[in-house]
């Protein structure tokens, strides 16, 4: 295991305990930023941490995170964070939220850990070294699906409402191709995609910081991951992900 995923680990680890004892508080604070979407102590507290934790472990390499920001040239070595994805869930006690950890190289995932302390999955990638997810305790090697065909693939996505636009229809039409449609939404989607227990996974917007560990992930456990534009890595501003198998008809179908 390279000593940057060690770290990554190790971050995901503090990020939970952190977490954690703020999930389901009475006292947690809660407060709306500019973009009207919630922030949370936990949030702030736990990026904090890890930023704290990087200085000292990393001193050199820049951080990029979702509550405190930093450089957006992507050039070297750089982490990005968000230190609570799905904190509306959070808020509302609803488990399916995780820590996202990343570290990119000149933009490009190379590390990527996806800890969901309430459900107790953890699921991590580094370039060369595959992916895998631990659970009750056991942990083992990942890779997804063997479905070629959209009539037999299950697809999953987080909103229909918001982002589609000009595309809702070419999308709508995608979800009547496949065999199978559910709703798993956010980080959760594209782990399942990484097990192969689900085949696709797209979102019309996100942020670096939502899919950059989610990235290497799917690419490390044999599938293809790009913007729903086509392009590759988590840069694109939406985020398709597939087993490799069915991106380019899924492509065909919403380009």
């Amino acid at each position: 295991m390279s000593t940057d995923l060690t770290l990554a680990l190790q971050l995901a680890d503090q990020a939970d305990a952190l977490t954690m004892e703020r999930f389901g508080a009475l006292d947690l604070r809660v407060e709306t930023k500019p973009d009207l979407t919630p922030v949370t102590d936990a949030d702030q507290g736990a990026e904090r941490a890890l930023r704290a934790t990087l200085a000292q472990a990393r001193p050199d390499d820049a951080v990029f995170g979702e509550e405190f920001g930093g450089a957006t040239t992507f050039t070297g070595r750089q982490w990005i964070l968000d230190p609570i994805d799905g904190t509306k869930n959070f808020v509302r006690g609803v488990p399916v939220w995780c820590t996202l950890i990343a570290l990119v190289d000149d933009g490009v995932p190379t590390v990527g850990v996806v800890s969901a302390p309430a459900l107790g999955r953890r699921w991590w990638a580094a370039a060369g070294e595959g992916a895998h997810v631990s659970f009750n305790g056991t942990t083992r090697r990942i890779q997804v699906s063997g479905v070629s065909e959209l009539g037999a693939a299950s697809l999953s996505y987080s909103d229909l409402t918001t982002g589609w636009e000009d595309r809702r229809e070419k999308f709508v039409a995608l979800t009547d191709e496949v065999w199978r449609v559910r709703a798993y939404g956010d980080f959760w989607s594209y782990c399942m995609v990484a097990e192969g227990a689900v085949d696709i996974a797209c979102e019309p917007e996100v942020k670096v910081w939502d899919i950059a560990p989610l990235d290497i992930l799917i690419r490390e456990a044999g599938g293809t991951f790009s913007s729903v534009d086509g392009r590759p890595g988590p840069h694109g501003g939406s985020a398709l992900a597939t087993n490799g198998l069915l991106h380019e008809q899924v492509l065909r179908r919403l380009v």
